[in-house]
């Protein structure tokens, strides 16, 4: 093999691993995908030392905030904790069913999950002017300005490649 015959198979080999590492999926984030459309659009927020994540949004029909509470683990299924509210009925459960724990305490009703994992959600962001929002490390995003309104997204924790973050859009305006 001649010297140019090896150079050239070097920068094969170099351009083949930087090709796979910029399609491997490697960053573990929170996405959010529209997907009532032809042309899916990603939304994410990179992951980083912390798990635990909520998401607070203002009941339609009773007006107060509720706050569900998730921990993502590291195989990308989401673990659900719990979820406070202050009214009962109409989607906020009065009883705790098996693999459940309800608990109140000074109007403030806690449902708390045993074990109760699911790999993704759907989340209608609703064109209504009530507070739905994202908390994670120590910040809280405005969903209503971040995501579209009326419009649908999948809510997963997924490891996304440099590819994917380059065409999604990041949340926190970092990548």
């Amino acid at each position: 093999m001649t010297k140019k015959n090896s150079i050239l198979l070097t920068l094969v080999l170099l351009l083949l691993l930087a090709l796979i590492f910029f399609f491997l999926p490697l960053k573990q984030a929170f996405i959010f995908t529209e997907y009532r459309t032809e042309q899916p659009r990603l939304f994410y927020l990179p992951l980083g030392d912390e798990y635990g994540f909520q998401i607070r949004y203002v009941h339609s029909i009773h007006l107060s905030d509720v706050i569900e509470t998730y921990e993502a683990t590291e195989e990308g299924i989401i673990r659900l904790l719990s979820m406070q509210y202050e009214d009962v009925g109409i989607g906020l459960p009065g009883h705790a069913e098996e693999g459940e724990k309800l608990s109140v305490k000074d109007g403030l009703y806690t449902l708390t999950y045993d074990d109760k994992v699911i790999d993704s959600f759907t989340m209608i962001v609703g064109d209504v002017d009530a507070d739905l929002a994202f908390r994670y490390a120590g910040n809280e995003l405005d969903l209503k300005k971040q995501l579209e309104r009326g419009k649908s997204y999948t809510f997963a924790v997924v490891k996304l490649s440099i590819y994917e973050m380059m065409k999604g859009d990041c949340l926190n305006g970092k990548r």
